[in-house]
């Protein structure tokens, strides 16, 4: 009994944290079409710049804190030393103030030199230096999140990112358009500067999110220390954790997930400077290789992360889980709580890549306006990648919710030296253009993928079942994405009759998506993919069972 509620609050907390990854990334994937309009191809390019280098430099200084906090309180809220977490997270917070000062202080003076020399996007500068200000407050946010996150409720983290992503979009696209016009009533023609300054307007939309997310983070924290106190009251642990072995064990437990975090978020950036460089080299100009290379940021990757929203989400719920099952040995559990991540993550992402490739060109001019092949093109060369994203990341917390931190470091760099060979032949040799970071980027992901997986199989002897993670979701989707092209096709066919092909192409894509969802949700049941039991599992489950048995789904 006591196993099944266990696995019931599982689920619960990482559907909560996937709903609200969800949600977030929409509203980050709404705010983004008008921003991409506002700014225009080539200061989107300075916006995702500025933001990839910002990623990196989090994940040097900050970034590990929210999965390393969640990992140490677990362990001790597990075992009942409740004295002891909050000593955790104290020295996390003071460890999170000096390093989020120091690196945010580091990125505002050296800004024209990462994006100017190493980046060739001198003028992506502005937008950084603003970015050097959440920097720091991110840090005391992600200490507060896997604070949280240690103690098994995913509320506060989830709440915190749906309202960070409201502010983040209401402030960048305000703040985007009027720096743009003031750049642009300074230079006239001069389209650089402007842009320049459009790009930090709309990362000022970041730090105004981050600011936010942690002052209502700030205030649950201190509604939550009156029953905590009354928890360490009760805790009679007599040995105390020293501020020097926590931190000593915060170093140890972040320096692995550092290395392997950044080894595999690096991989944009790296591709961006190799990507300009060598079309610069082939006579490309400036604005011709950052104006491409904004496309691929501003349409394809806001896109994609839209499902891989899930696999994120759903590695900050299973590390403190994995981490409670280890302590108590319990490989079992372990095994049963990666097998049911993974599946559900398939179950969701499998389709998302099948629908997005199907429905490209469609979803590309329903949502951006864009009717350009290489956007479309881009789309459907990269739909596996959204797939193998997932798992590699899903995999990455698994192993290091079972305390092996090393594996991913060592498979992420196997993967990345591979994966800038591959991009270098494909961009020199074949001349692939933007095609090349896909398909190599695709590489890097696969290569993960499989290490990650035989180092799991090794470590908890396990095997994940392939039939309903894996054969069932694709079988489904694969009937989906046709029927979905054919619904569009017809419909689309018939409308553009009477009606202009953005309003045709609206009616007949939405209605595109639906029908396939509903395929797809039919077919998974059918098919046996997922059990009437393991709906009910979810929150709000019996409401949509008794839903799926009114229209004889179940």
């Amino acid at each position: 009994m006591e196993s099944k509620k266990n696995k019931s609050n599982f689920l619960v907390q990482g559907t909560i944290l996937a709903v609200a990854a969800i949600v977030a990334k929409i509203i980050g994937m709404i705010y983004r079409i008008p921003l991409s309009r506002i700014l225009g191809d080539e200061a989107y390019s300075y916006y995702g710049t500025a933001n990839e280098i910002y990623t990196i430099l989090l994940m040097i200084s900050t970034f590990s804190l929210p999965l390393a906090v969640s990992k140490m309180v677990s362990e001790k809220v597990h075992l009942g030393e409740w004295k002891n977490a909050q000593k955790i997270f104290r020295c996390s917070m003071k460890f999170a103030l000096v390093s989020g000062a120091v690196m945010s202080i580091l990125c505002f003076l050296l800004a024209d030199v990462i994006t100017g020399t190493i980046m060739k996007v001198g003028s992506a500068a502005y937008a950084l230096r603003v970015l050097s200000i959440a920097i720091f407050l991110f840090a005391i946010t992600g200490v507060l999140r896997g604070f949280f996150q240690g103690h098994e409720t995913m509320v506060p983290t989830a709440v915190s990112q749906v309202i960070e992503q409201i502010v983040h979009a209401v402030v960048s696209i305000v703040l985007a358009a009027a720096l743009l016009n003031y750049g642009r009533s300074l230079t006239g023609k001069d389209e650089t500067y402007a842009s320049a300054l459009g790009a930090a307007g709309a990362t000022a939309g970041t730090v105004a999110g981050v600011l936010v997310a942690l002052i209502m983070l700030l205030v649950v924290y201190v509604s939550f220390q009156k029953s905590y106190r009354r928890r360490m009251k009760s805790d009679t642990t007599k040995h105390l954790e020293s501020d020097r072995d926590i931190y000593y064990a915060i170093i140890m437990t972040i320096l692995p997930v550092i290395l392997s975090t950044l080894l595999y978020n690096i991989s944009p950036s790296l591709d961006q400077g190799i990507f300009n460089n060598i079309l610069a080299a082939q006579g490309y100009t400036s604005q011709q290789y950052n104006t491409i290379y904004g496309i691929y940021l501003s349409k394809y990757r806001v896109l994609m992360n839209v499902p891989l929203a899930l696999a994120s989400s759903l590695s900050p719920s299973v590390v403190p889980t994995l981490t409670a099952a280890m302590v108590d040995g319990n490989y079992k559990d372990a095994r049963l709580k990666v097998r049911s991540t993974m599946r559900y993550t398939m179950i969701l992402t499998i389709p998302c890549a099948v629908g997005m490739a199907a429905l490209a060109h469609p979803i590309m001019a329903l949502i951006y306006n864009d009717w350009r092949a290489l956007p479309a093109g881009i789309m459907q060369a990269g739909a596996l990648m959204i797939v193998l994203f997932a798992i590699s990341t899903l995999s990455t917390a698994v192993l290091q919710g079972i305390g092996r931190m090393k594996e991913p470091v060592i498979n992420t760099a196997i993967s990345l030296v591979i994966h800038v060979i591959v991009l270098v032949v494909l961009l020199k040799q074949f001349r692939l253009n933007i095609y090349g970071v896909v398909y190599a980027n695709t590489l890097f992901a696969f290569i993960i993928c499989i290490l990650n997986g035989l180092c799991i199989k090794r470590h908890l002897r396990y095997r994940q079942e392939l039939r309903k993670t894996f054969l069932i979701p694709l079988i489904a989707s694969a009937v989906m994405g046709v029927a979905a092209y054919l619904i569009h096709y017809a419909i689309n066919s018939l409308m553009n009759i009477l009606f202009v092909d953005w309003a045709s192409n609206m009616v007949a894509t939405i209605i595109a998506i639906l029908a396939g969802a509903t395929i797809y949700v039919f077919l998974l049941i059918k098919l046996r993919g997922i059990r009437e039991s393991e709906i009910a599992n979810l929150p709000k489950g019996e409401l949509m069972v008794r839903i799926l048995h009114k229209i004889h789904f179940l």
